[in-house]
C-alpha cells in the first residue's frame, strides 16, 4: 500500500457502513485521518460500528443528523447505494465537501495496477474470468469492488506485483475523482438503475466515467456488437481494443466459429464451457485483457474450457440422474433470462421462473420461450407466467418456491433434459436477496443428488 499523507489529520465522514464503509473507515483511520462514521442501523444491532468504536473510530448510529456536517469535514466517503438526493449528501455538496466512493480511495493507495470492469450485464462473470486467467498464468490477481470484496480493503493489502481485477458499478463510478485503471472493460450498455440515475443518459454517463482519466498508454476494451459502444470509441483518449461476435475487429472476435485476437487463433467457440451468446462476449472481453497482459493461450484455454460460472449466474450445478441443472438466480429481470435461454435448446429445457411482481408483463419474453419442454412457476408473478406459458402451449406447473419447484418437476423430466432456474423477476417477494433464493436451490439440488 502506498503510504500517502493526503488524509493525515483531516476530518472525514464515512456515510453508510456495510462492507465498503467498514473497509473505507479502517483504511482512512490507518492513514491518520480523523474519521467519523454515520450509519442508519442502531448501534446495538450494528456489528461493524461496534468493531470500529473498539478500534478508536467515532461512530454515530441510528439516524443521520444534518448538523453533523457543521463539523468542518474535508471529505465525505459515501456508500455507493446511497443516492445523491439523500439529505446528508445534498448538504455536503452544498457545503462544498467533496463526495467520493471508496474505489477512489483504493486507487489512491494501490501499488497494484487496476483492471476495471463495468457494464450492464456480464460484469461479474467477466471479472471472474479475467482473474482466473491471470492466476492460471502465474500473474497474481485479486478480485475487488462490486463483486463483494471492498476495493479499498483489497488495495490496502496489494503489492506492486499483484493486479486488482475490479468490478465497478455505476454507483461507484459516480464517486471518482482521479481513479484510473490501466485496463478498462465495458461489457455492454442496456437500460438499468433508472430509479437511481433518473435517465438512461445519466446511467450511461456514469458508466463512461471509468475511462475519463485514462490516456493513450491505457487500454479501453469495448463491445463493438453495440453501436453505442462503437460510437463511444472515438470519444476517449484511451487506446481502444474492440471485441465482437459479428465482425472482424482489431481486437478479439469470432470468425467461422473460431475465436481470434488480432489474427491469432485462440480457440473454437464450441470449446467454451459456459453456454450462450452473451458468454461468448464475456469470453472475448476476458481474452482481450489476457492478451494485453501477454497471457499464454494455454492458460486462457485452461480456464475458458472448464469455467462453470459464477455462483447464481448461469451456474452449472451438475446432473440429477442425467438431467443437467443450472442456477441463474441472478436473473432478476427479463433481459437476463432472455440471455440465459439463448444458450440452450428449448426442446430439452425446463424453465423455473417467478418472483416479485413489479407490474410488468412477460410479452417480451414470449419469443424466447417458444418450444420449451415445460415451465414451473412460483412467487407473485406465477399467475402471469402461467398465462404466458398456456398462450404458447407450454406445459406449466405451479409450485410454492424454488426448492419445491425442483423437487416436483423432476418426475416430469427425462434423461438428457436441462433444468434451468432463471426467474426473470426479483426475489423480494419470498427472499431477502437473489443469493438466498439461489442458495436454497443449490441446497435442494445437493439433497436430491
Amino acid at each position: 500500500m502506498k503510504k500517502i499523507t493526503t488524509f493525515e489529520d483531516k476530518k472525514i465522514l464515512v456515510l453508510g457502513l456495510a462492507k465498503s464503509g467498514l473497509a473505507a473507515a479502517r483504511l482512512l483511520h490507518d492513514l491518520g485521518a480523523i474519521v467519523t462514521v454515520n450509519d442508519g442501523k442502531p448501534f446495538v444491532e450494528n456489528k461493524e460500528a461496534q468493531e470500529l468504536l473498539e478500534e478508536g473510530v467515532k461512530v454515530i448510529c441510528g439516524n443521520h443528523p444534518l448538523d453533523l456536517l457543521d463539523e468542518d469535514f474535508a471529505l465525505m466517503v459515501k456508500n455507493p447505494g446511497i443516492r445523491y438526493d439523500n439529505p446528508m449528501v445534498e448538504r455536503a455538496i452544498s457545503l462544498n465537501i467533496p463526495v467520493i466512493t471508496e474505489v477512489e480511495l483504493a486507487y489512491l493507495v494501490s501499488e497494484a495496477p487496476i483492471i476495471g470492469i463495468t457494464g450492464t450485464n456480464g460484469k461479474t462473470t467477466t471479472t471472474t474470468l479475467i482473474a482466473d486467467i491471470l492466476n492460471a498464468d502465474g500473474q497474481f490477481s485479486k478480485l475487488s469492488g462490486n463483486i463483494g470484496f471492498p476495493a479499498s480493503g483489497v488495495a490496502s493489502k496489494a503489492v506492486s506485483t499483484d493486479s486488482l481485477v475490479m468490478e465497478l458499478s455505476s454507483f461507484q463510478l459516480m464517486g471518482i475523482k482521479t481513479f484510473k485503471p490501466k485496463i478498462a472493460v465495458i461489457t455492454n450498455l442496456f437500460s438499468a438503475h433508472l430509479d437511481y440515475h433518473g435517465s438512461q443518459e445519466a446511467y450511461e454517463a456514469a458508466k463512461w466515467r471509468i475511462q475519463e482519466n485514462m490516456t493513450a498508454d491505457d487500454f479501453l476494451i469495448l463491445n463493438f456488437n453495440q453501436e453505442k459502444c462503437k460510437a463511444l470509441s472515438s470519444a476517449t483518449k484511451a487506446t481502444v481494443v474492440p471485441f465482437s461476435t459479428k465482425e472482424k475487429v482489431a481486437g478479439a472476435y469470432v470468425l467461422d466459429g473460431k475465436i481470434y485476437f488480432k489474427d491469432e487463433f485462440i480457440m473454437n467457440v464450441e470449446q467454451l464451457a459456459l453456454p450462450g451468446e452473451h458468454n461468448v462476449e464475456n469470453a472475448l472481453a476476458a481474452i482481450a485483457v489476457a492478451k494485453l497482459r501477454a497471457v499464454s493461450n494455454t492458460s486462457i484455454l485452461s480456464v475458458l474450457t472448464t469455467f462453470a460460472g459464477v455462483k447464481h449466474r448461469l451456474q452449472y450445478l451438475g446432473e440429477l440422474d442425467g438431467r443437467k441443472v443450472y442456477n441463474d438466480s441472478k436473473a432478476t429481470n427479463i433481459l437476463a433470462t432472455q440471455k440465459a435461454l439463448s444458450g440452450f435448446d428449448n426442446s430439452k429445457l425446463w424453465l423455473l421462473a417467478g418472483g416479485l411482481d413489479r407490474g410488468n408483463g412477460f410479452d417480451t419474453l414470449e419469443p424466447d420461450l417458444i418450444g420449451l419442454k415445460g415451465m414451473v412457476v412460483f412467487g407473485e408473478t406465477a399467475p402471469k407466467l402461467q398465462k404466458t406459458a398456456e398462450k404458447l402451449d407450454i406445459p406449466v406447473f405451479h409450485s410454492e418456491n424454488v426448492a419445491t419447484a425442483l423437487e416436483e418437476i423432476l418426475p416430469q423430466t427425462e434423461r438428457g433434459d436441462i433444468i434451468l432456474l432463471s426467474p426473470a423477476c426479483a426475489s423480494w417477494d419470498q427472499y431477502k436477496t437473489f443469493e438466498e433464493r439461489g442458495d436454497l436451490f443449490i441446497a435442494t439440488f445437493e439433497k436430491l443428488k
